[in-house]
């Protein structure tokens, strides 16, 4: 009889995924070809994991939970291409990654957003992610603007890569059953990104501004921010985006526009 994996810690907010139609679908939509190298965040007892070193090079498999790394480790004893490592995502240095990785992982619900965000941090290390997240963190990943779920984790995701919904995910589909539905989203990291940090950290702190107060104006939000008057009227000049808008109405291209045309040197006129 084959071992059954130890039983999922609610703390660590441990759902595994048992639907084998599922994990089908899920490796389908990450197209693994047999020279990629995979890194699966949270293998649990290693359903899609096994699907994973069926198809990949290499994997690289990373699980917080010790009890769930002595079963693996034992459970794949003889699967050459596995490497199972004792980490935290959220502390785990994916920019160390030995070669650009497809990014597979079932996200915990309650630190979903911080990983996705340390994932697009190391993206010169990741060619693409197939993420398995609640279903109103795949709508807010993938929506559009003028929409209730186009928000800062939109604007913040579709800048750096293109993102489509692939399928919804019953909550059924999972041991323990979750008090919500799922849903799988594919991230497809964009290859030419000429973003220093500087740039990036200025460009986030625009948007965060922007929808910190969504029922505002783009002028009042980043007024309260600290940009001057006489900075917001020149980037308003400078790009044609009337700042008596709202945030949600600006489109991702838009919003870069307006980070560069706030943040761009002042020089001073000629005599």
């Amino acid at each position: 009889m084959t071992p059954l994996p130890p039983y999922p810690r609610k703390r660590l907010g441990q759902h595994f995924l048992i639907d084998p139609n599922l994990l089908r679908k899920i490796v389908n939509l990450a197209e693994i070809q047999p020279e990629d190298y995979v890194c699966e965040i949270g293998p649990g007892g290693g359903a899609l994991t096994r699907l994973l070193c069926q198809s990949a090079k290499q994997v690289l498999a990373l699980e917080v939970d010790p009890r769930m790394v002595d079963f693996l480790k034992e459970e794949f004893a003889e699967c050459l291409n596995l490497d199972i490592q004792e980490h935290d995502a959220l502390r785990y240095p994916f920019d160390q990654l030995p070669e650009p990785a497809v990014v597979v992982a079932n996200l915990p619900y309650n630190i979903s957003t911080p990983i996705m965000f340390r994932l697009l941090e190391a993206r010169s290390k990741i060619r693409r992610m197939i993420l398995t997240v609640q279903l109103e963190v795949a709508k807010r990943l993938t929506a559009k603007p003028n929409t209730k779920d186009y928000g800062v984790l939109s604007v913040m995701a579709q800048r750096l890569a293109d993102v489509r919904f692939g399928f919804p995910v019953s909550r059924t589909c999972f041991r323990p059953v979750p008090d919500v539905d799922s849903g799988v989203v594919r991230l497809d990291i964009r290859v030419h990104q000429p973003y220093s940090a500087q740039k990036a950290d200025v460009f986030a702190l625009v948007v965060r501004a922007a929808f910190g107060k969504r029922r505002k104006t783009l002028f009042n939000a980043l007024r309260g921010a600290g940009y001057s008057l006489a900075c917001l009227e020149r980037a308003q000049k400078g790009t044609g985006i009337i700042l008596t808008r709202r945030a949600e109405t600006l489109s991702v291209r838009e919003f870069q526009y307006l980070s560069e045309a706030l943040n761009a040197p002042i020089f001073p006129s000629a005599p």
